[in-house]
């Protein structure tokens, strides 16, 4: 279920929130009504941006080997006529 809190309980209730972060659930926060922040453990976070941190490196290993470049509109345009067939 998504915990959903008011920003203030971050500092009221942070033992309350460090429960819910520590079982693996994030604590979405909200300040005047409005989506603020999310909250999650040190361990969710690094399984959610590993792919991405992998994905780098990646990318910065093959931009060492490769010196073609490609402007942004290049890129999105391949993706384009790749998705569109």
């Amino acid at each position: 279920m998504i915990n959903i809190r008011p920003v203030s309980d971050l500092r009221n209730k942070f033992t309350d929130i460090e429960k819910n972060v520590s079982n693996g659930e994030p604590v979405f926060l909200t300040k005047n009504g409005y989506g603020s922040m999310v909250v999650m453990s040190i361990d969710t976070y690094s399984r959610l941006t590993q792919n991405v941190e992998q994905a780098l490196d990646e990318a910065d290993e093959y931009a060492k080997k490769n010196s073609e470049r490609m402007t942004h509109e290049e890129v999105f345009g391949k993706l384009r006529s790749q998705l569109n067939g």
